[in-house]
């Protein structure tokens, strides 16, 4: 359902906003076997091997890291459900401090649901985490060649701010994938408006105490808050290019059934945004949350939960 709403209003620049708490169709298991396959004109052979993921099984639930490009990925996985879906956090995001309700409460009959933490994020460290002009492809590619390593043939995605960003480029770049897609607090350019928003944040010591805390509890305060500066600085570059350009122009490439969320109380995120990703996403549904801040998911689990669910499993319309 769309809800019609008023648009946010605009804050002054330099304002610090009040962000809220910081944080198949396939059945496929991994197996001891080399996965070959090919995206656009490259070919990968990932070896998928129980030893090399090291994880432990409690129930349906099931934590491990797994080796893909070079880097050991961490990841939780929980359900045994024939629809695979993958959680993709938000910037410095990582299972713990972003999609809690969503690994916990997803119906685990119908759903398999995959967190994981991006590269330099969270327990996927080392490296590093760096933020070069192509960091958002990066972790797109990171994000399907896990999900393919870990057997899973098409799967669904769930973004969330830069993962959302993270999504519609994995969703353009390998449409033979993945099946569905959910984005909210994501956004395909950046504008000076934007620009002023993150640097009215930049500086994590005027956040709140309560704001800070998830991210400290992970990083420590100090590389919490250089990680942080770091992502401003690389979310600025955007600004230089021709209309700020992130992914505008792989949206026409989305062929995914795509809801787009907004809450429209979010102060990082203006409302242009997801009416510029409905509009350039052929077939997509925006649904409006009139109390929704930027982690409306996690202000309101079990109404995102079910809008989530409810879109997941119809039936997708022709397009």
């Amino acid at each position: 359902m769309t809800l019609n709403a008023k648009r946010v209003r605009g804050r002054p620049a330099g304002t610090l906003f009040d962000l809220g708490s910081i944080r198949p169709r396939n059945g496929g298991r991994p197996g001891a076997r080399m996965t070959t396959f090919l995206r656009g004109k490259r070919l990968f052979s990932l070896r998928r091997t129980s030893a090399a993921m090291q994880s432990y099984r409690c129930s349906s639930q099931t934590s491990g890291k797994q080796r893909v490009n070079g880097v050991d990925l961490y990841y939780e996985r929980n359900g045994a459900g024939e629809h695979a879906v993958l959680l993709l956090p938000g910037a410095l995001g990582n299972t713990k401090t972003d999609f809690q309700p969503q690994l916990k409460a997803l119906n685990a009959d119908l759903f398999t649901v995959v967190g994981w933490d991006p590269r330099g994020y969270g327990q996927s460290r080392p490296p590093h985490r760096d933020f070069p002009l192509d960091f958002f492809e990066r972790d797109a590619r990171d994000a399907v060649d896990l999900m393919r390593t870990l057997g899973f043939v098409k799967f669904s995605l769930l973004g969330w701010s830069d993962g959302g960003i993270t999504a519609l480029i994995a969703a353009a770049r390998n449409p033979e994938f993945i099946d569905k897609m959910v984005v909210w607090g994501a956004n395909a350019f950046v504008s000076p408006q934007d620009l002023d928003i993150y640097n009215a944040v930049r500086d994590v010591s005027k956040w709140s105490a309560g704001m800070r805390a998830p991210m400290e509890a992970v990083y420590g305060a100090r590389l919490f808050a250089q990680t942080w500066e770091a992502w401003v600085d690389g979310i600025a570059q955007f600004v230089h290019r021709p209309e700020g350009n992130i992914c505008i122009d792989l949206l026409p490439l989305i062929r995914c059934p795509t809801l787009i969320i907004h809450g429209e109380k979010d102060p990082v995120v203006p409302s242009c945004h997801p009416h510029f990703l409905h509009k350039h996403i052929a077939g997509s549904r925006l649904h409006l949350m009139p109390e929704g801040k930027h982690n409306l998911h996690l202000r309101f689990p079990e109404e995102f939960n079910r809008v989530v669910e409810d879109f997941l499993g119809a039936e997708p319309k022709e397009r």
